[in-house]
Formats: C-alpha cells, sequence, structure tokens
C-alpha cells in the first residue's frame, strides 16, 4: 500500500477560500426560522421559559440546549503534533481538524478551544469553568508530565467526561492492534514479553492498557533506559512505571529491553531501534514503531531483520496506527450515556470493538485494524463505549442496548448529507 505524500500548499489550500471564509468548521442551527415568530421562539422572550425551568431544575439543561453533544477541544499548544511547544493559536488547524473527524464520523459537535494557559492549574480552572457549555472535554496535545496531573486532577471533579485523546485515545488503538496481531501469530497475552519505549501520555497509557490485557512481561524504557524499581528518578511518573513493570529486574537500555522480547511499541521517536535489536528478539516478533513522522524502524527493515509484523504510524504502509480509529466513538458513547468519565474499562471496551470490526477473513499480517470508512466501526465501537459504562456504573443515562449504535448510524447519515451541499476541493494528489 503506498500513498503519496501531501504538498505543503495543498494543506494549506483547504479550507481557505471556501464557499464563505476560511476554516474547516462553523456552526449552523438546526431549528428553521422563517418569520418573526419563529425569532421570537428562537430568542426572546420564548427562551426566558428554558431560562427560568433550568434555573429551577438544573438537569433540565440536557432536554433544552445542545449541551448533550456538544464537547469542547482544548489545547494550550505545548505538544502539537510533532513540533512541540507552539503557541496556541498554532494548534488551531488540529483542533479544527479533530472537529471535522468527530463530526463526521460520531456526529460529536465541537468547539475549538486554544488557550493559553499559565500552567496545568491554571488550565484545569479554565476546563472547570467551562463545564456548564459543554457534555464533555477532549484534552488534545498537552505535554507530559503537565497531562497527567490535569487528566488527574479532572476525571475527579468534572461530572462530564474528558478524554485526553494522546494518551487513552491511541492506547485504545494500539491494544486494539495488538489483540488482532496476536490473534494472527497464534499468541496469548499471558505468553508474551512486551517492551513499551517511551512513557509519556501515550505510552503510560498503553502500558496501562496492555496490564489490562494481561501481557504478562512488560519492560518501560524512557531516556534513562529500563526503568527499574528501586532507582531514582528525575519524574515522579518512572518511578511508578518501574513500580509496576520488569518484574524480572533488567537493567540496560532499549537493546538489552528488547532482547528475547515478543512485542515492541514505540512511542518515542524515530531511528531508535536497529536490524539487529529486531533479530535479538523472540521468534516471530511483533514491532509497532509509531513515532512519527519518522519510526523507530521503518516496517520494511523490520520485516527484513525478521519480523513477523510491523506497524507503523505512517498512511503509506500497512497497519497504520490511528487514534481516529477511536476518540469519536469513545466520546460517542460518553456523550449517549451521560457518562461521568471515560474509564479504562470503557477503552477496553472500545478496543475489542474496533479489533472485532475486522472479519476473520480480512485479517492478515497486513491488515490487523479496520479502515476508518468501514461503515460499521464507529457505531459498533461507540455502542460498546455506552454498554461498559453502563456495566461500570458510570452512566447517568442507559438508553438501551443498541440505541447508541443507531444513533450514531443516524447522526453519520445527518452529517454526511450535509457534506452532499458542500463543494467538492478539486484536488487530485
Amino acid at each position: 500500500m503506498s500513498r503519496k505524500s501531501i504538498p505543503p500548499e495543498v494543506a494549506l489550500a483547504f479550507g481557505r477560500d471556501v464557499y464563505h471564509g476560511h476554516g474547516k468548521i462553523e456552526i449552523l442551527p438546526k431549528v428553521a426560522v422563517h418569520g418573526v415568530d419563529d425569532i421570537a421562539i428562537a430568542f426572546t422572550p420564548g427562551v426566558g421559559h428554558a431560562v427560568k425551568l433550568i434555573a429551577a431544575e438544573p438537569e433540565a439543561i440536557h432536554e433544552q440546549t445542545a449541551k448533550d453533544n456538544m464537547i469542547a477541544l482544548v489545547t494550550d499548544g505545548t505538544a502539537v503534533l510533532g513540533y512541540g511547544d507552539v503557541v496556541p493559536r498554532a494548534g488551531m488547524p488540529v483542533m479544527e481538524g479533530k472537529a471535522v473527524m468527530f463530526k463526521l464520523l460520531a456526529g460529536v459537535d465541537c468547539m475549538p478551544l486554544c488557550v493559553d494557559a499559565r500552567g496545568p492549574d491554571h488550565l484545569v480552572d479554565l476546563i472547570t469553568a467551562l463545564e456548564p457549555s459543554f457534555g464533555g472535554f477532549n484534552l488534545e496535545d498537552v505535554a507530559a508530565p503537565d497531562c497527567f496531573a490535569v487528566m488527574d486532577r479532572l476525571a475527579g471533579q468534572l461530572p462530564v467526561p474528558i478524554l485526553h485523546d494522546d494518551q487513552y485515545g491511541t492506547a485504545t488503538v494500539i491494544t486494539a492492534a495488538v489483540v488482532n496481531a496476536l490473534k494472527v501469530t497464534g499468541r496469548r497475552p499471558g505468553d508474551i514479553t512486551a517492551v513499551i519505549n517511551g512513557c509519556g501520555a501515550a505510552g503510560t497509557a498503553c502500558l496501562d492498557m496492555m496490564k489490562t490485557l494481561g501481557v504478562a512481561e512488560i519492560r518501560a524504557v524512557d531516556k534513562p533506559g529500563i526503568l527499574v524499581r528501586g532507582e531514582r528518578y528525575a519524574h515522579r511518573h518512572w518511578h511508578e512505571i518501574a513500580m509496576a513493570t520488569n518484574s524480572a529486574g533488567r537493567k540496560g537500555g532499549l537493546a538489552e529491553a528488547m532482547a528475547g522480547a515478543d512485542l515492541f511499541i514505540g512511542l518515542s521517536v524515530g531511528g531508535l531501534v536497529s536490524p539487529a535489536m529486531v533479530r535479538s528478539m523472540a521468534a516471530d516478533p511483533i514491532v509497532f514503531a509509531l513515532a512519527n513522522p519518522e519510526p523507530e524502524i521503518l516496517p520494511d527493515a523490520a520485516l527484513e531483520a525478521g519480523a513477523a509484523l510491523a506497524a507503523s504510524g505512517r498512511f503509506d504502509y500497512p497497519n497504520h496506527c490511528n487514534n481516529v480509529l477511536a476518540f469519536p466513538a469513545l466520546m460517542r458513547g460518553a456523550l449517549d450515556t451521560r457518562s461521568r468519565l471515560i474509564s479504562r474499562d470503557m477503552c477496553l471496551a472500545a478496543a475489542n470493538a474496533i479489533a472485532g470490526d475486522l472479519p476473520a477473513v480480512e485479517l492478515s499480517i497486513e491488515q490487523i485494524l479496520p479502515s476508518p470508512l468501514s461503515p460499521t466501526l464507529y457505531p459498533a465501537v461507540a455502542e460498546a463505549t455506552a454498554r461498559a459504562a453502563v456495566d461500570e456504573g458510570l452512566a447517568r443515562r442507559d438508553p438501551g442496548p443498541g440505541w447508541v449504535y443507531e444513533n450514531t448510524q443516524r447522526l453519520r447519515r445527518l452529517a454526511h448529507f450535509r457534506q452532499e451541499s458542500l463543494p467538492a476541493f478539486g484536488c487530485d494528489l
């Protein structure tokens, strides 16, 4: 599989000088206003009745406003894609692009918010103050370790779900890929040793998901090398990871960690893994080199070195792992159940649904994940997420089995109907 790279001039033209103004998104009314009487109902004095009702009965906001389907996409601009700590406004293209994906894939309305936060405490205060307006939040491109502190505090005090997509969104897709990679190579989680290289937001969440999946042994590697319990580290979360991994107490760097391992998951930087490291792994290893834009080792090189299966974060190779397979439906399932948060078990249910959306006859060493164009993927994942929220007691609303699946299908149809009225971009890559 090969795709052409996207020229800068094409990317910069997309969303510029569209049918009106610039940018990829807009806000449209869902009600028809044809005359003065409609204005009186939609605006004033009609809205006064809803104001009085919500003031007396706060839960009425769910029936009287768009809160239940409106989320905020929040970034402080400290870890935007692969560009690091840029100004918050430079994160706006990412937030708009993500809003497009949320809407088209799962029918979720989004408001991009690029905030000039002065540290994690200020960011927590900003999000908390915004809660009355939104049914959920997606935290995006916030650097580690601040993102951990923000999520820990908000998950405990927000009455609505918040998803850190760079953390559990990414880990959910990786878990789905691991589930199917183990199937196609004839392994079980309890029989393998995994190496996770890079213990930032995605790596830490991935570690958590691998343990939940039942992976027997995990070696975590970061700048100090293999994390070992009893050592002193600069960051608290390195110490916590060391306490939960590497039961054999192996020491050394990445090469020592990979020796004899069955699975490598790279969430670090490009070029760190050599063919010799792959050859040192167990027979027929699985290599997920997910650093972007340059992976830790190119899939071709990993396969030539003996990997049974290779995945990357690139669209120009098979087995592309991208969190777009997870985040729209995770939020859809949480919104439709009014879940208080998005838990690890909800993410695991989503991961299994993603893995299961790929038909068994299509599962192969070159295809371990479904396409984002699958018509059943997002409804199935949203439904699985919703049922997990209900089963875990996190849901404040149980719409019943199958309702979230059908609602996701309906909202997708509405979003795509709107798309049909828009002019084509007219770009041929």
